[in-house]
Formats: structure tokens, C-alpha cells, sequence
């Protein structure tokens, strides 16, 4: 029996670039997931229409997948695509959407954010190309959730989401599918398996540390059953729904067991991790650090030894806050490159109007136009395909790429939880004064521009605006301030420094001493210890 629910209009469910994001128990609220889910169906509809959804599997993943089951079908949802146990990884969740042809797919994550009753859950909607909705979708979400008054959902037992199969839900079709298996299947289309199942058989050792996370079970099934890893290639490797206490953002500072093993004695030939939902990832060679920068640029450099991209790239698209390391690799190429504001929504246009194959973001998103969302272990994937081939070390590739394209020398530095207004604050006193900042110099470097990065989109026409406060200086250094949507409490600062080395002097220098004098420059332009109290970032990558 569908049951209409009165309710009322809860404050603050504005979706962000990945959706809705608020601590567990916001979530658990009365009314708060429901009022949430009924206005994302009466913003795009769900009578007679097909939909995928699937999650993380943090905590409150099943409950609120059993809600949104019960309020599709309440809404007249002819079918849910949903991955065994509500399972999904968020590349995964898109290539079911475009595998299925599907209406859309609503995915249950925080993505990186930490799980549990105390921590972060989220819901999002990605539309029929895969990706993420647009900003026209999202805010007409936001504008309904202002003025909803009732809900639907049906009065069942809960679908039984352990068992393959097909079931009915009142009129609806609910198939529970093996979360897995399409997408090994996608990525055995698009990498050389056969050489990447030698390498490993020629005595190749990996780690790859799923952080107790949802690619887990990916990742045993394709490296360890596929390609033939070692048992235990796969640390961390089942989906907990507190992620065993870990927080599930795949950098140096949060996969430190991963870090220490790589700069270890007995270091594995080649490391890497995954996030909470499997559309992030991190490299390490034997002995050496690969920046997300740097990777971007040697997956584009080298994507060709793929049989998936043999025929070459049709351009590259980075996040404005990326490294312009990718920018040396489609010059060398004659590809376009492209940069766009941060989210992957961004992408998703050239993507579909084919103008680009690969695309990235400095926060760890890396991926193809195999799916509509970074993807985890397709960059993984990747980079052994391009060792598998080259047969040299990751230090090794680095070096030679460094050797031929110059070092674009690059760090993120995070301060998070800091005061909302104070961040407001000092965005607001350095927006103010960039009209006035070129020509100066600070901290022995001058600046020659200053901005606040604003895109319009080639495709679509759209515009976009204070997407970055950008301070750029002679010979190629820059500096870049963002205020994170990701997470859940406070605002964090994220600040982002580069520095051009052609070479081949001065390419192995620390990453933290060559970028030392931009640093120092970022830090009293922008008066950060000033406005936030603080000296010291809590991550940097």
C-alpha cells in the first residue's frame, strides 16, 4: 500500500558538486532522507522509469536503501538496478546507469569522508550519461525540498538485497545484480589483461589498499582472480560501515600504512589505494610518491600502450587547481587541453561531446570516457597496463617523463574545520585586493596575475564564476585558494602551489623546499594564520 507522509520543508538540503552531504545521523533524522529522495523524484521523475542505485556500504547504506526502494516504487518507478547487499562503487553505479541505458542512478555516498553513526553519509543523482547532475538539476532539488509537503512510500517488508535476482516490490521490478562483475568486465575491455597477468607471473609484487572501503571486493576479483596477484595483494579489503575506523581518502597523510610500506626496505614493486566509493586513487612506486598531477600526465603520455586508447586521445581535460603537467603532454601531442572548474560534472560535457578521452583533478580523480566519474582502479589499472609494457620501475617512468616534459613541481595543502565565517572572510579580503596585486612582489616572487577563475563551458554556453582565487607569478609558479563543499562541518581551505621546472637542473628536488618560496607568498597574501588562526595544513599531498 503507498502511504502519503505530511511533512514539512527541512533547512539546508542543498545539493553540492557530489550530492547531499551531512553527518549520519542528520540522515537517520525523521523525515530527513525522505523529504530528500521525494524531492530528487519530483524534480526529475520516476513514474515509469528505470533507475540504478547502490553505495559505499557505510553505515545507514542498507536502511536508506531500503527507503528509496520503497518510495520508487511508491512514485512509480518501473524498475531499480541495485548492486547485491546495496552495494556500489561510484564508477561502477555509472557504467550500469550507460550499460542499461537507465534513466539516472542514485548513489549512497560521502565519498573520502569517514563512515559510521557519528560521522558522514550522502546521497546523489547522476543522470542518464553517468555523471553527476548538473547545477540546473541540483538546485531545482534544493528549490522543491523548500517547499515539500508530503511523501510517498510504500508500506513493504524489505527486499531481500543479498540474493541475485529479480523480485517484485509492489508494481516495480527490483534486480539485484553482482556489483562487480560489469565493471571487471569493462576494465578486461579496455587493458592489455595478458600482459598485465605476465607481469605479475615474472615475480611483480603490488599492494593495493582498499582502505576497508568499496572497491575491495573490485579489486580481489580483478587483480588477485583476473590478473593473477598474489593472494593479499588486496589489504583493508572489505567494505566496513565505520571503513574499520579508517578515513578512506587515498593520500599520503590518511593511507599512511600504505606510504610506509612503499618507502620501506622490503617495498612492493608498486602501491596504490582507493576511497570510500572507488572514484579516487593514489600511486606509489618503490621508494617515491606519483602527485595526482604527475599521474594525469603520465596516463596521457603513455595511454596509447592500452589497446582500450590505441587509437589515440581526442584531448585532455584537467581541474583548474590540477597541475598543468597534462597541458606539456597534449602540446607534445597536438591534442586540446582543457581546464574547468572543479567537479566532475565539467568533464562530463566534453566528454559526451567527444572532445576529450581523459581527464583528472588534483584531488585524487582520475578517469575516461569509459564512465562519467573519476574511477579508482581504472587508474590503477592503467598504470600497470603501462608497466606491464615499458617494463620499467615508477621512478623510472617518472623520471624519463620529467626528463622530456620539464617537473611541474606541486602540493595541496588542507586546513579543514576552519570557522565558516572567518573562511568567508578571508576570501572575501583577498578577492578584494586582487585588482590590485599585479606587478607586486612577495616573498621574492612577482606576481603577473591575479583572478578569481571563471569558465564558460565550450559546449553548452554555461557560465561559471569565483571558481578559484588565482595568484600567478613570473616563470610559471602559481598559487590557488579554494573553499572545499566536500565535507560536513566547518569550511575547509584548500590551497594549491606549483612551480615550473624545465630542466634538467633542479628536477629532484623535495616537493615541499622547491615550492617553499610560493608557499610563503600564498600564506601572506592570503593572511591565512590571520584570518584562521592557522600555520599548519592538517593533510598535504
Amino acid at each position: 500500500m503507498v502511504t502519503t507522509v505530511a511533512t514539512a520543508p527541512i533547512a539546508g538540503q542543498k545539493p553540492g558538486t557530489s550530492g547531499l552531504r551531512k553527518k549520519t545521523r542528520v540522515f537517520m533524522g525523521a523525515h530527513y532522507l525522505e523529504n530528500f529522495i521525494q524531492a530528487l523524484f519530483d524534480t526529475v521523475g520516476a513514474a515509469g522509469k528505470t533507475f540504478v542505485l547502490g553505495g559505499d556500504g557505510r553505515y545507514f547504506n542498507d536502511r536508506a536503501a531500503q527507503v528509496i526502494l520503497r518510495m520508487a516504487a511508491a512514485n512509480g518507478a518501473a524498475k531499480v538496478i541495485i548492486g547485491q547487499g546495496a552495494l556500489l562503487s561510484t564508477p561502477a553505479a555509472s557504467h550500469l546507469i550507460r550499460l542499461n541505458q537507465t534513466d539516472g542512478g542514485i548513489i549512497m555516498s560521502a565519498s573520502h569522508n569517514p563512515g559510521g553513526p557519528d560521522a558522514d553519509f550522502g546521497v546523489k543523482f547522476n543522470m542518464p550519461n553517468g555523471g553527476p547532475a548538473p547545477e540546473a538539476v541540483t538546485e531545482a532539488i534544493y528549490a522543491r525540498s523548500a517547499e515539500i509537503s508530503s511523501y510517498k512510500i510504500l508500506e513493504a517488508a524489505d527486499v531481500d538485497l543479498g540474493r541475485i535476482g529479480e523480485t517484485r516490490l509492489g508494481a516495480m521490478m527490483v534486480e539485484v545484480v553482482d556489483p562487480v562483475a560489469d565493471y571487471a568486465d569493462l576494465m578486461q575491455s579496455l587493458f592489455d589483461f595478458d600482459a598485465i597477468r605476465a607481469l605479475f607471473a615474472s615475480g611483480f609484487a603490488m599492494r593495493m589498499d582498499s582502505m576497508c572501503a568499496i572497491t575491495g571486493p573490485y579489486a580481489r576479483e580483478i587483480l588477485e582472480n583476473r590478473l593473477g596477484a598474489a593472494p593479499g595483494t588486496v589489504t583493508h579489503a572489505e567494505p566496513l560501515p565505520d571503513f574499520g575506523g579508517m578515513h578512506p581518502d587515498p593520500n599520503p597523510t590518511w593511507a599512511h600504512e600504505l606510504m610506509a610500506e612503499m618507502m620501506g626496505e622490503n617495498a612492493p614493486d608498486f602501491g596504490a589505494a582507493s576511497d570510500g566509493d572507488g572514484d579516487r586513487n593514489m600511486v606509489v612506486g618503490r621508494g617515491i610518491y606519483v602527485s595526482p598531477s604527475d599521474s594525469l600526465a603520465v596516463l596521457a603520455a603513455n595511454a596509447h600502450l592500452a589497446p582500450g586508447y590505441a587509437a589515440g586521445l581526442k584531448g585532455v581535460a584537467r581541474s583548474m587547481p590540477t597541475s598543468a603537467a597534462v597541458d606539456l603532454v597534449a602540446k607534445s601531442l597536438g591534442l586540446q587541453a582543457y581546464e574547468t572548474p572543479t567537479g566532475w560534472k565539467f568533464f562530463g560535457n566534453l566528454l559526451d561531446a567527444g572532445r576529450v578521452t581523459i581527464c583528472g583533478e588534483e584531488s585524487f580523480g582520475t578517469g575516461s570516457d569509459h564512465v562519467r566519474e573519476k574511477d579508482g582502479l581504472w587508474a590503477v589499472l592503467l598504470w600497470l597496463n603501462i608497466l606491464a609494457l615499458r617494463r620499467e620501475s615508477v621512478a623510472e617512468i617518472l623520471s624519463a617523463h620529467w626528463a622530456k616534459f620539464g617537473r611541474n613541481y606541486y602540493s595541496r595543502h588542507d586546513f579543514e574545520a576552519i570557522d565558516s565565517a572567518k573562511a568567508d572572510a578571508m576570501f572575501a579580503s583577498l578577492r578584494e585586493a586582487l585588482p590590485g596585486l599585479a606587478g607586486r612582489e612577495v616573498a621574492g616572487l612577482k606576481i603577473t596575475t591575479a583572478d578569481d577563475f571563471g569558465y564558460e563551458d565550450p559546449v553548452d554556453g554555461s557560465v561559471s564564476r569565483q571558481q578559484g582565487l588565482r595568484l600567478l607569478f613570473e616563470g610559471g609558479s602559481r598559487a590557488v585558494f579554494r573553499l572545499s563543499g566536500t565535507g560536513t562541518e566547518g569550511a575547509t581551505l584548500r590551497l594549491y602551489v606549483e612551480r615550473y621546472v624545465a630542466g634538467p637542473e633542479g628536477l629532484d628536488e623535495d616537493p615541499q623546499a622547491a615550492l617553499a618560496p610560493v608557499i610563503a607568498a600564498a600564506h601572506a597574501l592570503g593572511a591565512i594564520e590571520h584570518f584562521t588562526g592557522r600555520v599548519t595544513p592538517d593533510v598535504v599531498t
